[in-house]
């Protein structure tokens, strides 16, 4: 009995699951219809009822008038009254008079409803008069005022549930000689005009019910929080607030529920997937503590799935771009509520990747990743990549990998290279993955009866068995995924990443996405079966002499094939010579602006080459080399002129016998030809490194003792040496390092410091020295002082 009561209060997981406000909202709005129509009904026959009697009255000869109501005002008054009051009363004779209000002291009369009368709902008759048919209508006594029943909250018993009621009596706020047309006039005349608001009040207001909504979500949340288990119905009301139809708060209202319910979902959820119950779990007899915790579970689930719907819809309306019939929301608006719940659905990607829905949350950011707004698709892109980097295990980023692949063949790859690049972030090194599990703790082998019982006395088997019974149980509460089922997921998404590579490498060999695809191919080359290897080089060389690609895109190509020969493809006999010299004639095709992108990518290309396979490189090749790279370092950025010389540094090392284009003397016969793109026979053991002693003069002072470190023949220790933080570094970590993105100058620019003079010089070392003698002169002689005499100046004006 207690179960099936425990049944009826609470609401199962799929009555959770069918309820909807919209449908509640719906029947609302049926019944409020209802009444209303029924309203009208009403009062359209109560006003034909009256015009009826008012005509009938008018039939009715007019008695005599009474000479005692000889005035006027009051005959007026009385005529008003009966046009008002006219009622069927005054046309009946005494016998029918006398009948009805036998009739009216009957219950069932008094409780009969105009509305629901027959006559009234029956067909127009045309034979049938007006008055006979009014006659047939029950006329209801006015002994009472209508009662109107409340009904309360049910009470309980052994019995069963009795419901409550309460009556409410019903005032007269009209008049029955009113029309509708007339109530609504005087509606309008009584109701005071709503004063308009100016921008400052508007302003005023708003900022109050902004406030009043805070405190409201910050309440919620906090009892939420507080106690998640008895709380978490209040996450239903919280969501409810997701529909909110205030137009002066609604955006704001609903971008701020969406971020803290997301908030909510991430600290109370738990590191566990939540399954349905099965019939015979329900039907168990559990604990209080059991039971309220599956409440929970099933109420989180569902309204975690509910919140999921919404931030769909909210996308989805942003992409229809189509106005709701509330209107609540401008279509402006609708940008800003996407944004928001994208962004909580990518939170939801990284913080949740083991909890229910993780599937459905993928096949909505995948589409995302292509969109046409750079925000949305990059903040997608910046998600998966931070899920690809954080598995350890490998399950959700399989599942994205799915997902993406079958997108980009849905869309006939057709689609941005960022979903391509989101490949690079996988962590499928197996050392990643296992280092911090069964790498460092192997499985311990137990001893044998037998060796017990050779090396162990009695009391030390028996500590020795309990020993090894509570190290099986430590190892299985670890609960360690096997390395037998990390690699199989790995292997399984390394397949659908090379599928969908290798298939655009055949079916579309122009698209934007191959970049994308060659920088991939060269970072799981290792890893791929050699059975595609020799397939594989011969598509990259065909990409390569078609002409068709970019210098960076023909760097990833020589990338891709060196990593497949430096691997398992060391066991093939292959000529790699055309990839050395497609890369030595690429060289000169680098950018050396701003954008200096392809240097990183070539500094790995020769770590690989020259470096890695020093056995299978010539002295020649190498020679030709280094010779071309240093030309290079005089027309790039200070970055790629510091790894370009490291790079050279090293091979310097890796070839001691290199040392001899520091010397002017030519070696052998033949003359360097620059100009030659095959550096086996290009002759450059007859030329030197004349451009180190231009790279001494370079303004940037790490380049200067680069190029001074290589004049004296790269040593390891003596003045010349390089510092260790210099000389400890590879290239590709200098190039990072001295990298100008930023827009900041390694090391730093010294401010000059202004030197105070010694002397201030006089104005009249300025000038020249036969003018200084001049103004002496002038100056030093001696000024004779004559009285002034006007008057003789008048005189001689009046003469």
């Amino acid at each position: 009995m207690k179960a099936r009561r425990n049944k009826k209060q609470v609401p199962s997981f799929r009555k959770l699951l069918k309820t909807s406000k919209v449908k509640l909202e719906n029947k609302l709005k049926n019944k409020q219809f209802k009444q209303q129509s029924t309203l009208k009904k009403y009062r359209k026959e109560q006003r034909k009822l009256r015009q009826a009697v008012k005509d009938a009255v008018s039939k009715k000869p007019m008695p005599l008038e009474d000479p005692k109501d000889k005035r006027p005002g009051k005959r007026i008054e009385r005529e008003e009254e009966e046009e008002e009051e006219a009622l069927p009363l005054d046309m009946m004779d005494e016998d029918d008079l006398q009948l009805m209000r036998d009739l009216g002291q009957r219950a069932s009369f008094l409780t009969r409803d105009l509305s629901s009368s027959e006559p009234v709902h029956a067909k127009k008759r045309k034979h049938e008069h007006v008055i006979d048919k009014y006659e047939k209508i029950p006329r209801t006594l006015q002994t009472a005022p209508e009662k109107e029943l409340i009904h309360l909250l049910p009470i309980k018993d052994k019995s069963g549930i009795i419901p409550q009621t309460r009556e409410k009596p019903v005032t007269d706020s009209e008049q029955d000689g009113e029309d509708e047309e007339e109530l609504e006039l005087e509606e309008e005349i009584v109701e005071d005009p709503i004063r308009e608001l100016t921008l400052e009040e508007h302003l005023i207001e708003r900022r109050k019910k902004l406030q009043e909504k805070k405190m409201h979500i910050a309440a919620l949340a906090s009892a939420i929080l507080s106690d998640p288990e008895s709380n978490v119905k209040k996450l239903k009301e919280l969501r409810s607030m997701l529909m909110e139809q205030d137009p002066d708060v609604a955006v704001t209202v609903r971008k701020l529920v969406v971020i803290s319910l997301l908030e909510l979902f991430k600290d109370i959820t738990p590191s566990y997937k939540i399954r349905p119950l099965t019939e015979a779990e329900k039907s168990t007899k559990i604990r209080k503590e059991t039971q309220k915790l599956r409440e929970f579970e099933e109420g989180l689930v569902s309204q975690y799935k509910f919140y999921l719907e919404n931030l769909e819809q909210m996308v989805k309306d942003w992409k229809q771009r189509k106005l709701k019939k509330s209107n609540v929301v401008s279509l402006k608006a609708y940008k800003g509520l996407a944004e928001v719940a994208v962004r909580s659905l990518c939170e939801l990607l990284v913080a949740l990747p083991h909890f229910n829905f993780h599937n459905n949350i993928i096949v909505l950011i995948v589409p995302l990743m292509n969109d046409v707004s750079k925000s949305i698709s990059e903040m997608c892109c910046e998600a998966v990549k931070k899920l690809f980097k954080q598995d350890k295990l490998g399950q959700a980023s399989l599942g994205v990998i799915k997902v993406i692949s079958g997108f980009v063949k849905g869309r006939n790859y057709e689609v941005r290279p960022e979903l391509l690049k989101t490949f690079l972030c996988l962590r499928i090194k197996e050392v990643e993955v296992k280092k911090d599990t069964e790498d460092i703790n192997k499985p311990k082998k137990f001893m044998t009866f037998k060796e017990k019982r050779k090396t162990l006395s009695r009391m030390q088997r028996k500590w020795k068995k309990a020993e090894e019974k509570l190290e099986r149980e430590l190892l299985e509460a670890e609960a360690s995924e096997s390395t037998e089922k990390k690699l199989k997921v790995h292997t399984e998404t390394l397949n659908i990443v090379f599928v969908t590579y290798f298939r655009i490498l055949k079916k579309a060999q122009r698209s934007p996405l191959l970049p994308a695809v060659l920088e991939g191919l060269a970072k799981f080359a290792h890893l791929i079966n050699v059975e595609f290897f020799d397939d594989l080089l011969v598509v990259l060389h065909t990409l390569i002499e078609s002409g068709d690609l970019s210098y960076r895109e023909s760097l990833h190509c020589v990338q891709t094939a060196f990593h497949i020969l430096s691997g398992q493809g060391d066991v093939l006999n292959i000529d790699p010579m055309k990839f050395y010299t497609h890369l030595y004639k690429t060289l000169f095709k680098l950018h050396a602006g701003a954008t200096n992108e392809g240097v990183e990518i070539l500094l790995q290309c020769l770590d690989v080459m020259l470096t890695k396979r020093r056995k299978q490189v010539s002295q020649q090749r190498a020679l030709a080399f280094i010779k071309r790279l240093c030309t290079l370092a005089l027309h790039v950025l200070p970055n790629s002129s510091i790894g370009i010389l490291a790079t050279n540094r090293i091979l310097m090392h890796t070839f001691p016998k290199t040392d001899l284009l520091l010397d002017n003397e030519s070696q052998g016969s033949g003359v360097f030809l620059p100009e030659l793109d095959e550096p086996e026979y290009c002759n450059a053991q007859n030329t030197a490194l004349w451009e180190l002693h231009a790279l001494r003069r370079h303004y940037h002072p790490t380049v200067q003792s680069f190029a001074a470190h290589l004049i004296a023949g790269a040593p390891s220790e003596g003045s010349q040496a390089l510092k260790p933080e210099l000389s400890r570094r590879s290239a590709a970590e200098l190039f990072q390092t001295y990298s100008m993105g930023a827009m900041t100058f390694n090391p730093p620019v010294q401010s000059s410091s202004s030197k105070k003079k010694s002397e201030v010089l006089q104005g009249d070392l300025f000038l020249n020295e036969d003018l200084n003698q001049l103004i002496k002169r002038h100056c030093g002689e001696v000024a004779t002082h004559l009285p002034l005499d006007f008057a003789k100046y008048l005189k001689t004006s009046l003469r």
